[in-house]
């Protein structure tokens, strides 16, 4: 049980809170690559602040104010240029660094004043990787962009689902070190759905947690398994400040703001033998739907439940009130850390998986639970013969409203129809 100002210290992401100011030290996914195939500007909401997402006619990105310096006017409607966005209202221009480039009247009509070189908006740099576009928000210099070793992987087909959840991150964040809900959540509960039979999976029979360098691990032995498994040996990764890591997939949380986070899913399939050597050339980039046609929270899916869980806390969800069990340690350690962390920050001390030097940012590993069902090579016919790994194949069990021009392009990459999931979640097993 934490108290109210340790929860709203938690949960608070604004620019001038604790929290939002040890956010912003961390690089944070806020958009598809791909997206801009077909979109030339987005509107963003990050951490608070409301922002303008563009690609420029030169291909580069650029993350700036919402608003025009000069009457407040809305740049997600401006035009790109060749370098920057102009404003639509008065046509101003604005670089990637929020420098004023051109102010068309006043240039014409009092060029020696030249006021365009005292006029700045808010700007933060961006960067490019693993069909993602990531933004920094914190002071200069930037720490390294993290290239985790997932982000080179041959031979796989990946795709990027966002969703816009209304609750607060640090829930959603919680989630990824909590291995019971697993067996409860998406085994139980969702085969009850499914089914409405009464039967139970395998229970947990022991939890442990640890930290490392990027994050922590949780480590968990069921029934039917022991010690010698990896999901004890190894452990999932809750990955430091935001995210989650399960070997064929990551997960981040991002704050939109106080009472909403932008779910990020970068998703790695490795294609069958028979379709190698795979390159692909696009890596698509969808939004998967939080809420049915009715308005009732989407529960058929392994992320749609998740989200119904974190929504159904609360917005912000009160941990003045809850009862911490014993499975919960893992979260007490991640709380405690950020805690730590806060006071790192405010007394300007080194911060936890902070990645400053280029030459130890490359390929960088993550423990990884069955990592040879992630990256093995296998024919079709394997594949279909596996009972875990083929519904990875079939459909896409994360998330559900995955288009039909998403699955077209799966099913070439993987050779086999994909069809809709069919709300069965079988646990992986070694």
């Amino acid at each position: 049980m934490l108290t109210r100002e340790q929860n709203d210290l938690l949960t608070q992401v604004g620019p001038a809170t604790g929290m939002g100011k040890l956010l912003r030290c961390y690089w944070m996914p806020v958009a598809g690559v791909s997206e801009f195939d077909s979109i030339q500007s987005k509107p963003l909401k990050i951490l608070g602040e409301d922002l303008v997402l563009y690609k420029d006619l030169s291909g580069r990105f650029g993350l700036v104010d919402r608003n025009c310096v000069h009457r407040r006017a809305d740049l997600s409607a401006g035009m790109v240029e060749k370098q920057g966005i102009r404003c639509h209202y008065h046509g101003w221009l604005f670089s990637a660094n929020g420098d004023c480039l051109e102010q068309p009247y006043e240039d014409t009509a009092h060029p020696e004043a030249n006021s365009k070189s005292r006029l700045k908006i808010k700007s933060y740099p961006t960067e490019v990787k693993g069909g993602l576009i990531w933004a920094y928000f914190g002071q200069a210099p930037a720490p390294q962009l993290p290239d985790w070793e997932a982000f080179s992987w041959k031979n796989g087909f990946v795709q990027v689902v966002i969703s816009s959840v209304p609750c607060n991150w640090f829930q959603c964040q919680e989630n990824s070190i909590d291995p019971i809900h697993f067996e409860w959540m998406h085994e139980n509960w969702g085969n009850r759905l499914r089914t409405n039979k009464l039967e139970f999976g395998a229970k947990h029979l022991k939890v442990d947690f640890k930290e490392f360098e990027h994050g922590f691990t949780y480590h968990r032995i069921k029934e039917g398994s022991d010690e010698q498994d990896e999901a004890w040996q190894i452990g999932r990764v809750c990955l430091w400040p935001n995210g989650f890591f399960l070997g064929e997939h990551f997960e981040w949380r991002v704050p939109i703001d106080d009472e909403n986070t932008l779910s990020v899913t970068w998703k790695y399939t490795r294609v069958p033998k028979e379709m190698e050597p795979f390159e692909q050339s696009v890596i698509p980039t969808w939004y998967g739907p939080v809420f049915d046609e009715k308005g009732q929270p989407i529960n058929t899916h392994v992320m749609n439940q998740d989200f119904l869980a974190w929504m159904g806390q609360g917005t912000v969800a009160d941990r003045t009130k809850e009862h911490i069990g014993a499975s919960d340690k893992g979260i007490v350690m991640m709380r405690k850390r950020f805690f730590d962390e806060l006071q790192n920050h405010a007394h300007q001390k080194p911060l936890k998986a902070i990645i400053l030097d280029a030459s130890m940012n490359h390929h960088i590993p993550l423990p990884m639970v069955y990592g040879h069902q992630v990256t093995q090579s296998r024919s079709i016919q394997e594949i279909k013969e596996h009972k875990s790994l083929y519904p990875f194949y079939k459909s896409y069990v994360f998330q559900a409203g995955q288009p039909d021009w998403v699955k077209k392009m799966s099913s070439q990459a993987f050779g086999m129809e994909v069809e809709e999931f069919d709300g069965i979640v079988i646990p992986r097993q070694t």
